[in-house]
């Protein structure tokens, strides 16, 4: 079996996107089995299965958690900045290149010791049941 893959979207020029980006290191330490992938696109996102695990940035959330296509609100698409990562997850879902996603979501503006701690349960848990 493969290993299990991160993928980390991110933005290191903007604090309020580079959280992910940051917790990678002390993340690919903590679980050396886990291949963590730093990505600034979705281009052949379909390359790394048709269900991907990413770790993301997300607005509005207060606590790390999980996400799925079906919490992924739509909004109308005004201008190209509205063609973020979830506007691309549902068309490459409508398109059929992925059945589905785990995102593991972290607050935009969370203490970076807080989200590590939190982050961390989340990927052991879902190691644990990819296992």
């Amino acid at each position: 079996m493969p290993p299990m893959q991160i993928l980390v979207f991110g933005n290191k020029l903007v604090k309020e996107d580079s959280l992910p980006l940051k917790l990678m290191p002390k993340l690919q330490k903590a679980f050396p089995s886990i291949e963590f992938i730093e990505l600034d696109g979705i281009e052949n996102l379909e390359k790394y299965g048709r269900l991907p695990l990413i770790m993301d940035a997300v607005e509005g959330i207060k606590e790390p958690c999980i996400i799925h296509l079906k919490d992924i609100q739509k909004h109308k698409i005004i201008s190209m900045h509205d063609c973020d990562l979830g506007f691309n997850l549902l068309l490459l879902k409508k398109i059929g290149k992925i059945d589905d996603v785990v995102i593991i979501g972290i607050p935009m503006k969370m203490a970076k010791k807080a989200a590590l701690e939190k982050v961390n349960r989340i990927i052991s848990t879902l190691s644990s049941e990819s296992a």
